[in-house]
């Protein structure tokens, strides 16, 4: 089962040309990290993976490259996220760049770029595989005793 979580976030539309888009399927590096600010507004950071694997041409040898992406939801869409996302999760986002930068206690000028969220789509979450291997754990269960009471009658013998 399919959730899908649409957030749209300053969506203002401008006739100029350009466009800051990103869409992304991948799998989080690790658990979403909330931060909670003065007046209720909430933040959650966390990393997507994404791979692109090819064949290397001169030995044959399969190789995978992982680029990792930080992420950053905002105040509902971040609880959301922390409440059903964990590490290995798969996801869909779309979202825009933002660069920024900061100084460290040290004094030095720190830049990271980011990925503004502002529409997921959970594909896969540890929650939902778990709960859908407990269902069919159960129902094996139940069909188990529902064939072990059939008093050794043939499968296919009808009592009419």
């Amino acid at each position: 089962m399919l959730k899908k979580c649409i957030f749209e976030i300053n969506t203002t539309k401008t006739m100029n040309g350009t466009l800051n888009k990103v869409m992304l399927i991948g799998h989080l590096g690790d658990d979403v990290k909330m931060h909670y600010f003065d007046g209720g507004n909430c933040i959650g950071r966390f990393q997507l993976a994404t791979n692109e694997v090819y064949i290397n041409k001169t030995t044959n040898e399969k190789i995978t490259s992982t680029e990792w992406h930080n992420l950053v939801v905002r105040n509902k869409a971040a609880e959301i996220c922390e409440k059903y996302l964990s590490k290995g999760d798969k996801i869909y986002i779309e979202g825009r760049i933002k660069s920024r930068q900061w100084q460290a206690e040290d004094g030095t000028t720190k830049y990271t770029t980011e990925i503004q969220v502002t529409e997921f789509t959970f594909l896969t979450t540890k929650k939902e595989v778990a709960n859908h291997k407990q269902n069919h754990e159960s129902e094996s269960a139940k069909n188990a005793n529902f064939e072990a009471s059939n008093e050794g009658l043939p499968i296919n013998d009808l009592p009419f």
